[in-house]
């Protein structure tokens, strides 16, 4: 009786949170094997279909929402998200976390994904504690990342809590892909709230309390991708007054016609739109909050200096998108279409894959121009950090093609 207690998940009276035993049978197939992890509004196990036909997964995740109207309701809006995803996705080619269907089980709405291998704070964890992950490894991730950005625009998704936790990668660690769509909206006029988001991935224009869009995410993914190359968190703000702080030492002060907007300015600055940082009193150790001007902004070199022997120009490439990710003003930071699937990047790589050794990088421009597109060195050097080695060399020709 003691070892099927410890096997129960059960919160001793209600049904309240999923409860289950292991090879208990879920909607008349899928049998549970193992955990797969525990939260706030649900718990996730992993289950083996019986019923899978040729092609299907044999195993999957099941994400069990906690029984009570609050959760069922959030967890229904998911659901629509989710079905919105995977219908414009099908060919599962855009790295989000691939749904499969849903149902109830107890009263409990119960959500089937694929069952991916671990996240990406597992990867960092075991392979890049304190150093991070090598930059072709981020490289990688960025491009599928961005893919996945482009996606959610392309659906009207915001997702609302990109973190290295809430990014999957197969058993090979090739393939990543976004999860975890709790807290995912469709964009629009949305609550103005200054605690969405995770808040070291809190993008500066949530904690001022202005309208958020799109260029949320992306600020969210700058601050992953530098965490997966450096092995450490970039804005460890213990507190929203802290991460503008954190914010305007690497980028400098914010624009003025930000702060004015901002529904939760007032909270940090004073009237002069000058910086109050809240900090504790040595001796009462009471909050106050004291006056800082005249914040310079970081290089960027400075916090990614580079390892030895990385390729350098990779690295370049690298601290050029760390820089048009963070960007404070949300209307000036890079968007998914300048960073991936841009029309005249598919061409050229098109024109690549045709003829590598013999092209003739002029008339590719000529032949994407012809099509009323411009291109700039300047738009490649920045894309070729997740794009193909073959770049490499071509800087001397291609140079010559900026207006």
């Amino acid at each position: 009786m003691i070892g099927l207690f410890r096997q129960l998940i059960y919160d001793g009276s209600t049904w309240a949170r999923p409860g289950y035993r292991f090879g208990e049978i879920l909607d008349g197939r899928y049998e549970i094997v193992a955990a797969h992890g525990k939260g706030v509004f649900s718990t996730v196990v992993r289950a083996k279909d019986l019923k899978a036909r040729l092609g299907d997964p044999e195993e999957v995740a099941i994400k069990m929402i906690r029984n009570n109207e609050t959760m069922y309701k959030a967890g229904m809006d998911e659901l629509v998200i989710l079905k919105k995803l995977v219908g414009a996705d099908p060919e599962d080619k855009r790295h989000c976390v691939r749904f499969i269907s849903s149902f109830k089980y107890r009263n409990h709405l119960c959500l089937v994904f694929e069952s991916l291998h671990m996240n990406l704070r597992e990867v960092l964890k075991k392979f890049g504690r304190n150093i991070g992950l090598h930059l072709t490894a981020v490289r990688t991730y960025a491009k599928q990342l961005f893919i996945a950005l482009k996606h959610l625009k392309n659906c009207g998704v915001l997702h609302c809590d990109i973190k290295p936790d809430n990014m999957l990668v197969n058993e090979s660690k090739t393939v990543l892909k976004l999860c975890d769509f709790g807290n995912a909206m469709f964009a629009g006029k949305n609550e103005i709230t200054p605690y969405l988001v995770s808040r070291f991935y809190r993008a500066p224009e949530i904690i001022l309390g202005l309208s958020y869009d799109h260029p949320m995410d992306i600020w969210s993914v700058g601050c992953c991708l530098f965490e997966l190359y450096a092995g450490k968190v970039l804005f460890p703000g213990p507190t929203n007054n802290d991460m503008l702080r954190l914010h305007m030492e690497l980028k400098g002060p914010f624009p003025k016609k930000m702060l004015r907007k901002g529904a939760f300015t007032d909270q940090h600055f004073d009237q002069d739109l000058n910086f109050l940082a809240t900090e504790e009193d040595p001796v009462t150790k009471k909050a106050i909050r004291k006056l800082i001007v005249n914040i310079k902004p970081k290089d960027i070199s400075s916090i990614i200096s580079g390892s030895p022997g990385e390729d350098a120009k990779m690295l370049a490439h690298f601290k050029d998108l760390m820089e048009r990710i963070f960007v404070l003003d949300p209307e000036k930071r890079m968007t998914v279409s300048q960073f991936s699937n841009h029309w005249a990047l598919s061409v050229f790589i098109y024109y690549l894959e045709l003829s590598a050794s013999e092209l003739d990088l002029v008339e590719v421009a000529e032949k994407i121009a012809d099509r009323g597109r411009s291109i700039s060195w300047q738009f490649f050097q920045w894309n070729v950090f997740c794009s193909i080695d073959i770049y490499q060399g071509f800087e001397a020709r291609f140079s010559d093609l900026d207006a």
